[in-house]
């Protein structure tokens, strides 16, 4: 199935749009127009849903929404309720990251509405378009503390690209088109839309389609010719350069463009946690992650750099490290259709703003004329340096000394046997790097995980909602056995909804990140991190899987890895938790400990790489 372009979708928001849009031409052609009908505004909202495209919405009924379940009971949208609001979020979001559209969820107000506040904030961190729709009290109880009354316009105001509140009931067309196209379109990220209940009550007017009143919203695609001529100049004239890549390209749908501007510079590449999958692993050029937790060969390359090219990055703490000293001999070709970020942490010698697809191709095309001219890039010392680097110090992993089950094999198999066409969907933690690490991403749009929030309880709803969007795709969440007691009621969600996702739960007994900065900054001081999963089994994941309507399965050992692995790849009519009981004590290597240069990057505990000198 062919993925959607951003600019594919926003002709479903409305067919003015497309004529802007840099894929009119292949756009899916609008929805047919809708003469005016007579609706309540619940039957205008659903009604509108339906013109706009969408297939499904994760969510909770409530007081203040109801009126809104009423039409929907009627509706070709498919609604999946879920067993918690945040669940509703976190699905709204993987289905969103898998399939390139929008994904939404719908809440009541109050607490209903504050539960969405967690998975808002994550999705505005990472860049994900997602539509959140919140019933609220009618418009003359507004202000007056009514019961579930919250001022969720305000607490989310922070956290979305743009919110309403609708006050007349005909606004509803147009403000919901409005919201997809503004989470769609530029740099993609969370809209909400709050509906007092007396306007989804009231009679009025529905007909479609909308007009859009945006005069202010000019997303800047292409770039402008002469920074991408300056920056060619620079790319070809550097003996060190780096093509830094960040999630902007996923969102961007460029990385057949990325591939082709790697192959046609030789310029080596790292990608961010964001951007896992945006470029090969297996590629010959591709040096890896960079940051707290990346390879040694991605962090050198960025810190010995006389020119860092960073396409749809935003020079992230966790990338940078101490950022004074952060890559100190590079000059920055600084891309982004988000002009805020460029110059924000880090000084742009040459700031591009665009689309990084547009940006990509047609620094593609100046490149070719500096080649045409005679001016191409020597990078062949460089590239010797690196190469040595990633085979001096590739990533790697310990045994338990105590026999335990290692958790980076575990995630190594499922990566192996599931193999690059799967999804895998992380929490956040130890294990969280461990899949960024250890599973090797060969295609775009099959690594999802809490980047910038990192939200633990991602996992499950994340994995629910990317299943719901590419039912015939493997997905795996990977979980650590916090995360998974956050959010994983929504196992019931998908066990009656005919959702059959695969859990690995690697269940080291704690809180593993934070155990292992105890363990190297805190003494050993074990405050508050073992969980009892280990020793007193509480709870009992296969048991509490088997309570869920799921299949449990428990593996203690190396040996039994791969046939678990397998059986659970075999079970597709019910969802599958695995209970990878694994040692306490595993570490993710390397590390640049926070707060210090990346300079300082250890690839084991007290072990520093020695960094040739030569390509310096």
């Amino acid at each position: 199935m062919t993925r959607p372009t951003p600019e594919t979708l926003a002709h479903r928001a409305h067919s003015a749009f497309a004529a802007s849009s840099s894929a009119a031409t292949s756009a899916t052609p609008a929805a047919p127009a809708v003469a005016p009908i007579q609706v309540t505004g619940a039957g205008s909202l659903v009604k509108s849903l339906e013109a706009l495209g969408v297939d499904v919405a994760f969510g909770i009924p409530g007081g203040a929404i109801l009126p809104a379940y009423d039409p929907l009971y009627d509706s070709k949208v498919r609604h999946i309720l879920v067993r918690h609001e945040q669940g509703a979020g976190h699905a709204a979001t993987g289905y969103a990251q898998a399939t390139g559209k929008v994904g939404v969820c719908i809440a009541t107000s109050g607490p209903g509405a504050t539960n969405l506040v967690t998975p808002i904030a994550d999705a505005y961190m990472d860049s994900v378009p997602i539509v959140a729709i919140t019933g609220q009290v009618g418009r003359p109880y507004i202000g007056t503390d009514a019961f579930q009354e919250a001022d969720i316009q305000g607490i989310t105001l922070p956290i979305t690209k743009h919110n309403y509140l609708i006050q007349r009931a005909e606004e509803i067309p147009r403000i919901l088109a409005e919201a997809f196209h503004l989470a769609i379109t530029g740099r993609p990220g969370p809209v909400l839309v709050d509906i007092p209940k007396d306007i989804l009550q009231a009679q009025t007017t529905f007909s479609w389609p909308p007009t859009l009143e945006l005069p202010g919203y000019r997303p800047t695609l292409h770039p402008h010719g002469k920074q991408i001529r300056e920056a060619a100049r620079l790319m070809t004239g550097a003996r060190r350069p780096v093509l830094y890549v960040g999630g902007g390209v996923l969102k961007a749908h460029a990385t057949e463009s990325l591939l082709k501007l790697a192959e046609q510079t030789g310029i080596p590449v790292v990608t961010t946690l964001m951007a896992r999958g945006a470029f090969p692993d297996s590629h010959p050029q591709h040096m890896g992650m960079p940051g707290m937790h990346g390879t040694v060969s991605a962090v050198y390359a960025l810190q010995k750099s006389d020119l860092l090219v960073a396409l749809g990055a935003r020079f992230d703490d966790r990338v940078t490290g101490d950022l004074a000293s952060f890559a100190p001999d590079a000059a920055v070709v600084h891309a982004d259709i988000d002009p805020a970020e460029i110059g924000k942490n880090r000084a742009a010698d040459v700031p591009i703003v665009g689309d990084a697809r547009h940006v990509i191709d047609e620094l593609i095309t100046a490149i070719a004329a500096e080649h045409a001219a005679g001016r191409t890039g020597d990078y062949s010392a460089w590239r010797a340096t690196l190469d040595g680097v990633r085979e001096r110090y590739p990533l790697g992993y310990e045994e338990p000394e105590d026999g335990t089950l290692s958790p980076q094999y575990v995630i190594k198999r499922i990566g192996e046997i599931a193999g690059p066409d799967a999804i895998y969907a992380a929490g956040v933690g130890q294990h969280q790097m461990w899949a960024s690490q250890f599973i090797s991403y060969e295609k775009p749009y099959t690594w999802l995980n809490s980047g910038g929030a990192g939200t633990m309880g991602y996992a499950v709803p994340a994995a629910m909602g990317a299943k719901t969007g590419k039912p015939d795709t493997v997905v795996w969440a990977i979980d650590g056995d916090g995360c998974f007691q956050m959010t994983n009621q929504e196992l019931a969600t998908c066990a009656l909804e005919g959702i059959p996702i695969k859990v690995a739960v690697i269940n080291n007994g704690n809180l593993g990140m934070v155990r292992q900065w105890q363990t190297l900054f805190y003494e050993q001081r074990y405050s508050n991190t073992e969980l009892g999963t280990h020793k007193h089994r509480i709870p009992d994941f296969v048991k509490l899987a088997d309570a869920l309507g799921c299949v449990g399965l428990r593996c203690e050992s190396a040996a039994d890895v791969d046939r678990v692995i397998q059986e659970a790849m075999a079970i597709n009519d019910r969802p599958v938790v695995i209970d990878f009981v694994v040692g306490k004590d595993a570490m993710v290597w390397p590390m640049v400990p926070a707060g210090t240069s990346n300079d300082e990057i250890l690839f084991a505990r007290d072990m520093r790489p020695d960094f040739p000198d030569d390509a310096v």
